[in-house]
């Protein structure tokens, strides 16, 4: 490849690239076009993004960005995978197609980048252990709205106590006076 075509494909991915602080590293090296299709569909769905890239390309395009780290070290051609609603909900996804999928059994989660530290494979699937950002945020509020539910129950049970304790005294007068 000449140096004009490489300095034109280096700048495609650079800019293909703009913005993206987070990503993980597949290989999916010997997987068809069929097959290679059909991942990104299902990526796709979960609004992630692919992109196969040889790595030294990546390497020049990524230099001196967040993104640089996931490429030191990495051999022969690599996909970049960003997006979706945050990097451990991307982790999850693809270390669930990594380890489950039968379809996809030539995919293999290499690494990433997190806040521009570089990630291997076990770093990535312990990330994906993490709770997602809507996981987060449901434990907040349950921990937020946790100290008001035990409130409104002190301030409830003995209100409730004494009112069906008023009724049962009620309607035993009534029963009474029949």
């Amino acid at each position: 490849m000449s140096k004009y075509v490489k300095e034109l494909v280096t700048r495609d991915i650079r800019r293909r690239l703009e913005g993206v602080e987070d990503a993980v590293l597949v290989s999916c090296v010997g997987m068809d076009a069929n097959t290679t299709n059909e991942l990104r569909a299902e990526l796709d769905e979960k609004e992630i993004r692919m992109l196969v890239v040889k790595n030294s390309l990546a390497r020049r395009a990524t230099e001196g960005s967040s993104l640089a780290p996931a490429f030191e070290g990495a051999t022969g051609q690599v996909a970049v995978c960003w997006g979706s609603t945050d990097f451990v909900s991307l982790a999850k996804e693809v270390v669930r197609l990594d380890k489950d999928s039968t379809k996809f059994d030539k995919l293999v989660a290499a690494g990433g980048v997190m806040d521009g530290e570089k990630l291997d494979a076990d770093g990535l699937k312990a990330v994906s252990k993490w709770p997602s950002r809507e996981e987060q945020i449901s434990i907040l509020v349950g921990q937020i709205l946790g100290p008001g539910r035990t409130l409104n129950a002190a301030l409830l049970g003995p209100g409730a106590t004494l009112n069906s304790q008023i009724k049962s005294k009620g309607e035993d007068d009534e029963s009474a006076s029949d």
